[in-house]
């Protein structure tokens, strides 16, 4: 579209996964394969723990909800994206793009505030055992994912509304495989600025707020921990915060390394590559580190295993 004025636009294109033409097929079957994973992973683990009477605890309960926000993460990109690949087109329409973008951003900053509610359920389960029932209501716990919930919401619409009520001009062109926020700033020429300023000022609240709880969290386990004396006790202990400390390693851990890079490093394909395994990659690998870790899981899928072959 050059570079005229797109006051109006219709349509927008995706630089995608790769520009290469000959990868399509190929990464359209693997990314078929990633997502048909995620999707049967994080429904298992939904009907699991919904299921079983044993895993109706507060844990299983943000696990519940943490496989709900994978599976819709992972929704909201990947069947545009496996639809492009095999078309071999990279657009997406002006509305497609704008729900796009919601979902992305609703369903991912909730996922920052449910780990930290799981941090803070492990540190009441581990230093507050005898009050653990008391504290972790029912009430509490659909107010620690309600308003993570609401929170998100509010600021994904408000962050979207923004960028799509701007002028855009230029081009049309995405520097991405999805539609998010950051490369949407380009294409704008109107209010970019304030924006951005916006968008930094919200990640770093959503990073910096929910890491805080998480690490304080887990302060509080180790010095309980620590002064356990039984080693059984301790090991006991561990076993139970190893899923989610693995997670949080993992989802932290890439996107620290994306925002935490000076920006001489920064480039196109180091983001992209980023952005795939937290967006595309986490989501399938969660329910398997909440599944293949997790006794009390293992037993509840022979249960379920075994009532079906009883019918």
């Amino acid at each position: 579209m050059g570079q005229r004025n797109l006051t109006v636009l219709t349509e927008f294109i995706l630089i995608g996964v790769t520009q290469s033409s000959e990868l399509h097929f190929a990464l359209f079957g693997i990314f078929l394969i990633i997502y048909l994973i995620t999707v049967f992973g994080n429904m298992g683990l939904i009907f699991l723990t919904k299921a079983d009477s044993r895993l109706n605890t507060p844990m299983y309960f943000f696990i519940r909800h943490l496989a709900f926000i994978d599976l819709g993460d992972s929704t909201v990109i990947y069947p545009k994206m496996l639809v492009n690949l095999l078309h071999h087109k990279n657009s997406i329409s002006y509305y497609e793009c704008v729900t796009q973008m919601a979902f992305y951003l609703l369903f991912i900053i909730s996922e920052f505030f449910v780990l930290a509610a799981m941090a803070y359920d492990r540190y009441v389960a581990i230093c507050k055992p005898l009050l653990y029932n008391v504290i972790m209501s029912p009430r509490l716990c659909h107010a620690l994912v309600g308003i993570p919930y609401l929170y998100s919401t509010f600021q994904s619409l408000m962050i979207t509304s923004m960028i799509f009520t701007s002028t855009f001009c230029g081009s049309n062109v995405i520097s991405h495989f999805y539609c998010d926020n950051a490369p949407m700033l380009p294409l704008l020429c109107s209010n970019a600025r304030e924006i951005e300023l916006l968008i930094t000022i919200f990640s770093a609240i959503n990073l910096i707020s929910s890491l805080l709880v998480i690490l304080w969290s887990y302060m509080l386990i180790l010095m309980s921990i620590f002064r356990m004396n039984s080693a059984e006790g301790r090991k006991k202990a561990f076993s139970t915060c190893g899923s989610h400390l693995t997670v949080v390693t993992v989802f932290y851990g890439t996107l620290l390394f994306m925002y935490l890079q000076p920006k001489s490093a920064h480039s196109f394909e180091t983001d992209k590559m980023v952005s795939e395994v937290y967006t595309l990659i986490i989501p399938m690998l969660n329910p398997f580190i909440y599944s293949l870790r997790n006794k009390e899981v293992k037993n509840a899928f022979k249960r379920l295993l075994k009532k079906k072959c009883k019918l």
